[in-house]
């Protein structure tokens, strides 16, 4: 009888619990209204990824045409000379052709494992080639790879026909990506850089489209840092035209050009403790000069930058109280990963603008923006990252709430 009594006891002081709550949570509703924090600074960013950080004017002394050095993830240009300067790319114009094939390949135009024939136009291609015959096929991931290693003519011009019928209508898709990512000094006349009048690029333009291709498809990177292998069967031997790869620490590729005309070009890409580096040499008077000019600009911006990391994704930045719902607080989180590209020394400069409210009104959805961190360096903000919800809240509710209540009657009992 005692036990009973208890029981009876208990389930009285959850059923007034619940009342009181219901009508608390209705006057509660009626007079309540959150407010959203507008103290956020509004000073404008003022980098951009066509701004030099500085604006050195080959206190390098580079001695080649037009060169340019820019960071990979912001775009930002860390040294320039002549870099708008409209010269002959070689074969350096295959990375627009590289580009468009890893395009097809991620839209599933096409597969590694396709079948690539070689036409009577492909196979008399002079300059850098691999004799390929009108009888012979290789797949896309080896025609891919001559194109990265060895800068096969003979297979870009097959994978121009292969993707769109024609080196003409392959030719004209180039022109128009190009124009998509505001390569204003480029004009491609043909997909592998053979001199022909009025084909023509630049230093800025070339990291624009090496920069598009290594941050969209990373996965280029197993072609482009690949120093020797072979095709047929181990039959005929590639060896990679850009040095780099073998002698300098961290190099990711990625692409030489050369011709008489055009002198010795290179897109050159490397990345060291997370700082992903490009720069491209033009119209370098010699091969040697090409790399070492290379090496030049890409130790000048792992000598003076650093890369910063300001956040991890789904690290919490703070916890928030949460009224009106069935749980009372959520975690704030950082919504990605973010790094930033400084000068060294800069990074004890940082400073914090932290907008997020120490109060939401429920319901909160998981993922939910609910306030941002400014990042700032001499008063300038320079990164600005969102801080989402862990998890979900749902509002106070009568349905909900008893159920609530329920859940805290059986735990009651079974006390």
């Amino acid at each position: 009888m005692k036990a009973l009594k208890n029981i009876f006891l208990k389930v009285i002081c959850c059923f007034l619990s619940l009342s009181i709550t219901i009508i608390l949570c209705n006057k509660t509703y009626a007079n309540t209204k959150y407010v959203w924090s507008t103290n956020v600074s509004t000073v404008p960013t003022t980098t951009s990824e066509e701004t030099p950080i500085s604006t050195v004017q080959n206190t390098l002394n580079l001695q080649s045409g037009s060169a340019i050095l820019i960071d990979q993830d912001s775009g930002q240009i860390l040294y320039e000379h002549n870099m708008h300067e409209k010269l002959r790319p070689a074969s350096v114009t295959k990375i627009m052709s590289i580009l468009l094939v890893m395009e097809a390949l991620d839209s599933g135009q096409i597969k590694l494992t396709d079948k690539v024939p070689c036409s009577e136009n492909a196979s008399s291609m002079g300059g850098s080639q691999i004799w390929l015959t009108t009888t012979e096929t290789l797949t896309v991931d080896e025609m891919l790879k001559c194109m990265c290693v060895v800068s096969a003519n003979d297979c870009t011009v097959a994978m121009a026909e292969f993707l769109c019928g024609s080196t003409d209508a392959f030719v004209e898709k180039m022109n128009k990506r190009a124009k998509e990512l505001g390569m204003n000094d480029t004009c491609f006349k043909n997909c592998h850089g053979i001199d022909e009048d009025g084909h023509v690029s630049s230093s800025y333009d070339i990291a624009l489209m090496s920069r598009e291709l290594l941050s969209k498809h990373p996965s280029i990177k197993n072609y482009t840092t690949i120093w020797m292998d072979s095709i047929r069967d181990g039959k005929s031997q590639l060896v990679n035209t850009n040095k780099l790869v073998r002698n300098y620490e961290g190099c990711t590729g990625l692409k030489t050009g050369s011709t008489s005309l055009a002198l010795y070009n290179l897109s050159a890409s490397a990345t060291r403790d997370n700082l992903n580096l490009i720069a491209v040499i033009m119209q370098a008077p010699t091969t040697a000069l090409r790399f070492s000019e290379a090496k030049q600009l890409l130790d000048y911006g792992f000598n003076n930058y650093t890369s910063y990391q300001l956040s991890t994704e789904n690290e919490i930045v703070k916890n928030i109280s949460i009224s009106q719902g069935v749980e009372k607080n959520i975690n704030g989180v950082y919504s990605s990963t973010n790094n930033i590209m400084l000068q060294k020394g800069s990074e004890s400069k940082i400073t914090q603008e932290i907008n997020i409210p120490d109060k939401l009104t429920a319901p909160v959805s998981q993922g939910e923006k609910i306030g941002e961190i400014n990042y700032c360096l001499d008063g300038n903000i320079i990164s600005t990252v969102d801080v989402v919800s862990d998890k979900s809240i749902k509002k106070i509710g009568f349905v909900n709430m008893s159920t609530y209540l329920i859940k805290q009657w059986f735990t009651l009992l079974r006390a």
